[in-house]
């Protein structure tokens, strides 16, 4: 009885230890984590507009009621994460959209949208699919084919639909339509919130 006793004390020492000691690593990593994040998500707004200062970006509230709408209408896997005026609106707006139909998971894009509508650029801040098959949706061959474009929406040219067509990325169709999705997605946000 009283091995059982020592036992259990040094279990419960141990893991309060461990216990301590992850939530201490967790409070030190907390703060350098988010900046890193929001020095990724800043870079991606330069990249999709790379003209605009970055004083010009300012963060607006997502339209849970449209974007809910859009969701609904496209009959994607979607979320419009967050929204941001470039210039106040005059220059455009960065949408950030996660698509969770992705082949290893979410996907989540920056999509420029210029005030006219047109696609001025697109950054990946999340994607974790296929080494040389999906990952390929970060190639400029891939990506590219949205960008410059002014129209309602784009579908995968393999699937067959209406707007305009994206040519699906050789073995991994599954990335296309989840990017194509979050792309659909911001544009649709885009197209009903301003």
């Amino acid at each position: 009885m009283n091995k059982i006793i020592k036992n259990t004390i040094i279990l419960t020492v141990i893991t309060l230890v461990s216990g301590l000691l992850l939530g201490l690593a967790y409070e030190v990593t907390k703060a350098p984590i988010a900046q890193s994040q929001e020095n990724a998500k800043k870079e991606a707004w330069q990249a999709v507009f790379p003209d605009a200062d970055l004083d010009a970006f300012e963060e607006a509230d997502v339209d849970t009621d449209v974007a809910d709408q859009v969701i609904a209408d496209l009959g994607v896997e979607a979320t419009i994460d967050e929204v941001c005026t470039v210039d106040g609106g005059e220059t455009g707006y960065v949408i950030t959209a996660t698509d969770s139909e992705g082949y290893g998971g979410d996907i989540q894009v920056v999509v420029g949208i210029t005030a006219d509508g047109t696609v001025s650029g697109i950054s990946f801040l999340s994607i974790s699919e296929t080494a040389g098959l999906g990952m390929n949706a970060q190639n400029e061959s891939f990506y590219g084919q949205y960008v410059g474009v002014q129209t309602d929406k784009f579908y995968v040219s393999k699937d067959g639909g209406e707007g305009e067509p994206i040519d699906a990325i050789s073995g991994a169709t599954i990335t296309t339509r989840a990017v194509t999705g979050a792309v659909n997605a911001a544009l649709g946000y885009f197209q009903n919130a301003f």
